[in-house]
Formats: C-alpha cells, sequence, structure tokens
C-alpha cells in the first residue's frame, strides 16, 4: 500500500515537470499567434484597474457608476492630451538627439580609453582596452541602428498606434461598466471555494501592483528630473523618464534603467556618470526603504526567487508585456492556492482592502 502511494507521489511530481513545460510553450505559441489583441486587451484591462480607484472615489458622491466612470474617462483623456501637446513632443525631439550625439560620444569614448591605456603601457600595466571598447562601441552601434530603424518606421506606424490607443480606451470604459457582470459569469462557472479567492486574489494583486509601480515611477521621474537638471546632464528629462519607466518592470526595472542611463552618460563624461549613478541609486534607496514598504507591503508574499523566474518566464512567454504582469499573476495564484489551502478566502487578504462590488443585476 506504501509502495503504491510512493510510486503515485513519485508520477505525479515526475510528470508535472514536462506538463508545465508543455503549457508554458502552449502559452508562448498562443501569444505569438494572437499577440496584437492580447496586448491590446491586456493593456486595456491595466488601465481599467488603476481607473477603478477614481471612479470609487467619486461612487462615493452619491453619483452613479456610469456617471463616474464618464468623469474619470473625460479627466484622464484631458490629462493624456495635455501630456501630448507638451511632454510627448519634448521626449521626441531629445530621443532624436540623442540617437545623433550617440556616435560623437562613442568617438570620444574611443579617445579617452586610449588615452587610459597608453598611461597604463607607461606605467607597465598589463592592460589592453581596445577589445573591450570595441565590444562596447558595437553593441551600442547595433541598438543605435535598431532605434534609428524603427524611428524611420514611426511614421508609418503612428497611424496604427493612436487607433490602438483609441481602441484602449473604448475597452477600458466598457471594462469599468460592465467588466464586474462579464467576470462573475465566468466565474461562477468555478466553485465558490475557487472563485471568490480568485477574484480577490486577482483585485488585490493587479490593481495595487500596477498603482503602486506607476507611482514609484512616477516619484523617480519627478525627483531625478530637478537632479539631472541641476547636475547639468544632457537629456536629464528623457535619462529621468527612462528610468521611471524602468521602473514599472518590479524589482530589476530600476536597476536596468539606471545601468543604461549611467552607460550612456559615460560616453560623454565618465565624472558626470559617477555622480549619475550615485544619485539615481541614492533615490532608488529612498523609493525602496521608505515608499515602496509602504505602496507595495507583503500583499504578493513571494519568494524573491520565484519573483525572478516568475519574471524569466513571462519575458519568454509574452517579452515586455509578460514582464510586467509575471509578477501580479504568479501573486494571483499563490493568493488563490493558499486560500484554498487554509479553506478560509479571506484570511490571505493583507492589511490592504479593496472595494467589491456586487455583480449588478
Amino acid at each position: 500500500m506504501r509502495r503504491s502511494a510512493s510510486l503515485q507521489r513519485l508520477l505525479i511530481y515526475g510528470l508535472s515537470g514536462p506538463i508545465i513545460a508543455l503549457n508554458v510553450w502552449l502559452l508562448s505559441v498562443l501569444f505569438r499567434y494572437f499577440q496584437h489583441p492580447i496586448t491590446v486587451l491586456s493593456i486595456a484591462t491595466i488601465l481599467a484597474f488603476l481607473l477603478n480607484y477614481p471612479v470609487k472615489f467619486f461612487e462615493r458622491a452619491q453619483i452613479t457608476r456610469t456617471q463616474a466612470v464618464i468623469v474619470v474617462l473625460l479627466a484622464t483623456l484631458t490629462l493624456l492630451g495635455i501630456l501630448g501637446v507638451t511632454l510627448v513632443p519634448l521626449i521626441i525631439d531629445q530621443t532624436i538627439q540623442l540617437l545623433n550625439k550617440i556616435p560623437d560620444w562613442l568617438t570620444a569614448s574611443q579617445a579617452n580609453l586610449e588615452q587610459y591605456e597608453m598611461l597604463a603601457k607607461q606605467r607597465r600595466l598589463p592592460i589592453d582596452l581596445r577589445v573591450v571598447s570595441s565590444q562596447i562601441n558595437a553593441n551600442i552601434q547595433n541598438v543605435v541602428q535598431q532605434l534609428a530603424s524603427g524611428a524611420v518606421g514611426f511614421a508609418g506606424t503612428l497611424l496604427s498606434g493612436l487607433l490602438d490607443v483609441v481602441l484602449v480606451i473604448v475597452l477600458a470604459f466598457y471594462m469599468l461598466l460592465y467588466g464586474d457582470r462579464v467576470w462573475y459569469g465566468l466565474i461562477n462557472l468555478l466553485p465558490s471555494n475557487i472563485g471568490d479567492p480568485l477574484t480577490t486574489s486577482l483585485r488585490l494583486n493587479f490593481q495595487n501592483f500596477f498603482l503602486s509601480q506607476l507611482l514609484l515611477g512616477l516619484f523617480m521621474v519627478l525627483t531625478l528630473t530637478p537632479i539631472f537638471l541641476v547636475m547639468k546632464v544632457p537629456f536629464a528629462l528623457l535619462f529621468a523618464i527612462l528610468i521611471g519607466i524602468s521602473e514599472l518592470i518590479p524589482f530589476i526595472g530600476a536597476s536596468l534603467g539606471i545601468g543604461l542611463v549611467t552607460i550612456l552618460v559615460l560616453l560623454q563624461n565618465w565624472w558626470l556618470a559617477v555622480q549619475v549613478a550615485i544619485a539615481a541609486i541614492l533615490m532608488q534607496q529612498l523609493k525602496d526603504n521608505l515608499l515602496a514598504p509602504r505602496l507595495l507591503g507583503n500583499f504578493i508574499g513571494l519568494n524573491p526567487i520565484w519573483i525572478f523566474v516568475a519574471i524569466l518566464m513571462g519575458f519568454e512567454i509574452a517579452g515586455l508585456l509578460g514582464t510586467l504582469v509575471a509578477v501580479p499573476i504568479a501573486g494571483t495564484i499563490k493568493g488563490t492556492f493558499d486560500a484554498i489551502k487554509s479553506g478560509k478566502p479571506s484570511d490571505f487578504v493583507s492589511t490592504v482592502t479593496i472595494a467589491h462590488d456586487p455583480p449588478p443585476d
């Protein structure tokens, strides 16, 4: 009897690995086949999660949900319009200038490396920087060429991008109005001991996670922009926004953004690059130690190792989009299983509480 149970357990564990690998491969194939609609739908869902907070706020003012959604949507469109007229042209202009400057920076960095190598030879130090510099220059030039080729086709894809933006806004509008009805229609197909914790865990992880990451990224942009301007960093606004956007990638994004900005500044001025790295790391530590614990808390509850595994798997399946949603999806799965295991669907929710509307009639 014991041998039979052990053999059954061994078969379950042995087959789980290939089954998981097969499911990951199938998900990656499905995403590549339906990449565009999945991307649009995912962005609209994230936007609906974020806008649900102000919608709840206006609902407390004794107005209907439809009126609250319309008010929030109009305010969002107004804000996007203001940013599109003021900030976006400035970012595009700085990006074009940066692409034009990088070849000159590469030439200057090559000359600096040659000087360092001559000093090393004078002091009889066995240092050869030519191979390292050539590899760095080749990699950077390859990235610049890819960005330049993408910029050439930017005008051709602008109309398609605008249509996607309109589609995302329309989908988010209908999700805010009828998303609960659709979700409860699907979730009612599952047993209540699974559907209820899944609903709560999904709201908890996605809604709070993306709102927190957005606020943390905004903090990095607002604090680094004046610092970079005082330090006279070239393309200060663009570099600060690049670090802020990279913050959307959880746990490793800010470090990647700071590293990329430091390398770009290093091509022009090594001492300025050191100052940029120090300032950005100080702001990152301030964010991680003071703001992030208050915003994120521990509602995801994942081990850091599993977080990195989830990010890598998400990138392999769906690229950048998979990287952004990997951690909240993993947190949703863990929270659901913890609630099912405990038998008390509300026990896994941390101190962060989410308003939960009943399904409409």
